[in-house]
């Protein structure tokens, strides 16, 4: 088996979850984690809509879309 290789904000996050002791603790970490990346969704799609890269049309197209994994 290959050795896995952890980049350096995946050890930062490792060497954190010393501080995480209580569930309570970890609900609030990962809502704040959650809350960071919609954040940077929003600000991903505010910019594709100032640019032009999303508009009505294809915004429209993924009503029809279907995704499987």
């Amino acid at each position: 088996m290959a050795a896995t290789v952890l980049n350096d904000a995946q050890i930062d996050i490792l060497n954190m979850m010393q501080w995480v002791k209580s569930p309570e603790t970890l609900a609030d970490l990962k809502q704040a984690i959650s809350d960071f990346f919609a954040k940077k969704a929003k600000e991903e799609i505010d910019a594709m809509w100032a640019n032009g890269k999303m508009n009505e049309t294809k915004f429209n197209s993924f009503e029809n879309l279907h995704e499987r994994n």
